[in-house]
């Protein structure tokens, strides 16, 4: 599968960053995919995981925060981070006019992508797909995750950790039972905050990410 086409996107007080767009040929879908926090869109969790979207024809735009490009460990303030979002989801647009946008991301990338669609920057976004994202956050986060979640479409792709609670299932089924069709909650029951799984449970981590990808298939379907 090739890696995409590489593009570059400024981002309003954060310089130039790189992006890669992956448009199979039948996509009628692009989700705009933001890295996590200690890895960028090179990490072969974003590779693959853009792999298996193409193979189910959902086309990816990925993308790094400036952090990132600039090679810094530690993430950029909220702000920025969001600004990135908003500046991706524009040169999706741009880069492919007429495809259905999805928006969201894994772990940190997710949950600013969430924060720009409770303070309705996204304008164009159909939906929002979160892998691995955290759930729990302080007050003033919180209130914006359920605003998002009030106001728009979203799926989420979440998983258990021993030890970190980075989605309360307890916490997140009853917000997306109230959601009802608008959500689809798709929990990977043996897997870490990677998705990587052990050999015991009986499956290996490129099924599960070919399963993440399907999951998110069949939910855009319904958009």
């Amino acid at each position: 599968m090739p890696n995409g086409d590489e593009i570059r996107i400024q981002v309003e007080s954060g310089g130039e960053v790189s992006a890669l767009l992956l448009r199979p040929a039948k996509a009628q879908v692009l989700l705009i995919l933001a890295h996590g926090a200690g890895a960028g869109l090179h990490h072969p969790f974003m590779q693959k995981l853009a792999g298996e979207l193409a193979r189910v024809n959902i086309a990816t735009l990925r993308f790094q925060f400036p952090y990132m490009e600039q090679k810094r460990r530690v993430p950029d303030a909220p702000a920025v981070l969001v600004a990135t979002v908003l500046a991706a989801t524009r040169a999706a647009s741009e880069a492919a006019p007429g495809l259905l946008l999805l928006a969201g991301g894994k772990s940190m990338g997710g949950r600013m992508a969430s924060q720009a669609a409770a303070q309705q920057l996204l304008a164009g976004v159909e939906g929002w797909c979160f892998s691995a994202s955290r759930f729990i956050l302080p007050t003033s986060q919180a209130r914006s995750a359920r605003i998002t979640c009030r106001r728009f479409p979203c799926r989420c792709c979440s998983c258990k950790e021993p030890g970190i609670r980075f989605a309360d299932l307890k916490l997140l089924r009853p917000v997306c039972a109230k959601l009802g069709k608008r959500a689809l909650l798709h929990v990977v029951e043996s897997a870490d905050h990677s998705f990587h799984v052990l050999k015991r449970s009986g499956t290996n981590d490129d099924a599960v990410l070919r399963e993440l990808a399907q999951k998110v298939a069949s939910w855009a379907e319904s958009l």
